[in-house]
């Protein structure tokens, strides 16, 4: 067998590095779900799981497996932080999976909810079918962490019931509303950054969207108080992952 010279075996790896990268974004990293955890207070039996942006397509297998993952948790609920569709036709069975979930399910509006033009009823009915709710502009009390549980819509703080309960959660999707909220919360669930999906070493996310601002994944202290942004489990644009694996969030309060 001929040997490989060091400069052809250098060429060889220069090809084959981005080749493989191309590989894991396109193909692995895109379904690769990990789960990570943000405890407010370790000890606490208010335990629950977030995740964002599903951006249903289709790809049912995917998103099944997402629903196992979450019902293999065990949370007490979950809390959705938007974009499940970005087109209306894809909402019944992206809806179905939520419907599949065993334990109740709030979630609040993104940009592509809105975009479109979905029915919300529909969203309603099956967030209600879970034993949760569809928060848009609106919240639920947990009487027994006293804890409310707010997500905010397109017409926002406006619109919210005065304070409920000793401690308060509120779901936004863009993760720099946290910045210009008019009260502090104790905690914030964001979404709709993706964390860029495509992180370079260093470097970190060379494009993301707007509403980002400079919190663009995991944990911040925000203007309106402790801010977490998960990444999402679906991608836009272009269906690619790399160094940005989708996120389901274990969260403690």
């Amino acid at each position: 067998m001929k040997k490989l010279s060091r400069r052809q075996f250098l060429q060889i790896g220069l090809f084959a590095v981005p080749a493989a990268a191309g590989i894991d974004g396109r193909f692995t990293e895109p379904t690769w779900l990990r789960v990570t955890h943000f405890d407010l207070a370790p000890n606490s039996s208010c335990r629950f799981v977030q995740f964002s942006d599903l951006h249903y397509k289709g790809d049912a297998a995917y998103a099944a497996k997402i629903v196992a993952k979450i019902n293999a948790l065990e949370p007490e609920f979950v809390c959705f932080t938007g974009d499940l569709v970005e087109e209306a036709h894809f909402a019944p069975a992206a809806l179905d999976f939520i419907r599949q979930i065993n334990r109740p399910v709030y979630g609040c509006p993104g940009n592509w909810d809105y975009g479109s033009g979905a029915n919300f009823g529909d969203y309603e009915r099956a967030f209600r079918a879970t034993g949760g709710e569809w928060l848009e502009d609106k919240g639920v009390v947990f009487p027994q962490h006293e804890v409310e549980l707010i997500g905010m819509g397109i017409r926002g703080e406006s619109m919210f019931p005065t304070p409920q309960a000793k401690r308060r959660v509120l779901l936004i999707h863009y993760p720099v509303s946290a910045d210009s909220l008019n009260a502090r919360y104790d905690l914030i669930l964001a979404g709709h950054s993706h964390g860029g999906q495509v992180r370079l070493p260093i470097f970190g996310a060379p494009v993301l969207p707007y509403g980002v601002g400079r919190y663009q994944r995991g944990r911040y202290d925000s203007l309106g108080g402790p801010l977490y942004v998960n990444v999402g489990v679906g991608t836009y644009l272009i269906p690619v992952r790399f160094n940005c694996r989708p996120e389901l969030t274990v969260v403690r309060i």
